[in-house]
């Protein structure tokens, strides 16, 4: 990466790094708290904790064509003040309908897609897997530290303290935008990384993608659920008070990222990706079945926990990677839109299926709910083929290069290493998947003249 390139990426990751930390940090306290309310139900709880996710849902695209057409960072500043506005109304909340619409006010600042969209703008194309990468691991790290800090900070300034925090780290982020991230001289118009109508049922119904997309909905889904159950378990069986809840965190947390990380290195090798990928599925399931069987006793709950975090953070990792090499090139802003709008429909109904169950068989219907949704994607994931990883290049078609496009398809298929061609005519762009190992750069200068690589 150049300098630039690096600034633009530190400052956005800084950017969703800021705004996830502040929607992690209640996480570990929130069910805690809401049930405290007025108005409280196991229900309410569950909505308390997931309603972020419905608005999250329905507005991502939105957001996205409308920074299209406006522009990336006021669409930014608007989703985080919006956001901050949601912090303030759950932060004054006397009743648990209050910390539910300020939750989904929240989730109304919907800047995921625009943030990556920014990012692509403001990188190259061969750096941008690097930088989605980086961006990745700043709300990975978020949330290994706002699960960790959640109780701590809860414990000098409770929850709506902590919604005031939220609060000034979007404000925080804000300053970033305006005066840290660069303003692009130009929005990328490549239709690979912009969501797009008419490759939406296409990127929808992909076999494969699908598998992806229900995969993230179903880890994001047994996350929330199991945060309206655990924290009352900490409670009532390890008999630890509310801000001594670190005690678990801290150690589970950290224990599951240092036998996480060398499955993830492996994850990483050709052909062991989908081993350790459904290896992971397996980890998440085996986690949900010990603590539906024994969350009654101590050992068998931090030890479920553990396994639980060792699942999600290696998948959490992996998921978007996948997701992305599988994802077709002119349609991968598509495909990555509506794979984001499965996630946080996943906390909507995780928050809102776990109040109910827990309301009706109290903390082993959530864990018996999540053990099920587990094993559906376990046996999802392995039905069908495994696909191969391969990469995308996108290729810029120059204006009068005076060759047919059959020919032009023809003389790309042939290359070494390449896969796959798809060549748009009217945005004067061609897709290539390529296998990396074999793939020979050298022989696209050869067609210098028609075509470069961006």
């Amino acid at each position: 990466m150049n300098g630039s390139e690096r600034r633009a990426v530190t400052a956005l990751a800084a950017v969703f790094g800021l705004r996830m930390f502040g929607l992690f940090l209640v996480l570990p306290v929130m069910a805690l708290y809401a049930s405290a309310l007025d108005g409280a139900t196991p229900l309410m709880v569950g909505m308390a904790l997931g309603a972020y996710g419905l608005t999250q849902a329905l507005l991502q695209i939105p957001f996205g064509m409308l920074s299209d057409r406006f522009g990336r960072k006021p669409l930014i500043v608007i989703g985080l003040a919006i956001f901050a506005l949601g912090s303030v109304v759950a932060a004054m909340a006397d009743t648990i309908t209050g910390v539910v619409l300020g939750r989904a006010l929240q989730g109304s600042g919907a800047i995921a897609a625009v943030v990556l969209a920014l990012l692509a703008d403001l990188t190259r194309e061969q750096q941008r897997t690097k930088a989605m990468a980086l961006v990745g691991m700043s709300i990975g790290a978020s949330f290994l530290i706002a699960l960790m800090a959640g109780p701590v900070v809860d414990r000098w300034v409770g929850v709506s303290g902590l919604f005031w925090l939220t609060m000034v780290l979007a404000i925080a982020a804000v300053v970033v935008v305006i005066w840290v991230v660069p303003t692009p001289q130009r929005m990328v118009r490549d239709p690979g990384v912009r969501p797009s109508r008419e490759r939406l049922q296409e990127a929808f119904f992909d076999p494969q993608l699908l598998r992806m997309d229900i995969g993230i909905f179903i880890l994001h889904m047994v996350l929330t659920a199991l945060f309206v159950a655990v924290p009352f378990e900490l409670i009532s069986i390890l008999g630890l008070a509310r801000d001594a809840h670190w005690q678990v965190y801290v150690p589970v947390l950290v224990a599951s990222v240092v036998v996480m990380a060398p499955l993830l290195i492996l994850g990483m090798r050709r052909g062991w990706t989908f081993l350790v990928f459904r290896l992971a599925i397996a980890i998440l399931l085996a986690a949900q079945v010990l603590l539906f069987g024994w969350s009654a006793e101590t050992v068998p709950l931090v030890v479920g926990l553990g396994l639980f975090f060792i699942g999600f953070n290696l998948l959490e990792a992996m998921l978007p990677s996948m997701m992305s090499r599988l994802a077709p090139g002119y349609a991968k802003g598509t495909a990555m839109g509506i794979y984001n709008t499965f996630e946080f429909a996943g906390v909507f109904v995780g928050g809102a299926l776990g109040g109910l169950s827990y309301g009706a068989w109290g903390a082993g219907g959530v864990f018996g709910l999540c053990a099920a949704a587990t094993a559906l994607w376990l046996a999802i994931a392995w039905v069908g083929r495994t696909p191969p990883l391969r990469n995308s290049i996108t290729l810029q078609l120059e204006e009068e290069s005076g060759l047919d496009l059959q020919e032009l398809e023809r003389r790309l298929r042939v290359i070494t290493g390449v896969h796959d061609v798809t060549v748009l005519p009217a945005d004067r762009v061609a897709y290539i998947k390529v296998d990396d190992e074999h793939f020979e750069s050298s022989q696209v200068y050869a067609l210098r003249g028609v075509l470069s690589a961006s």
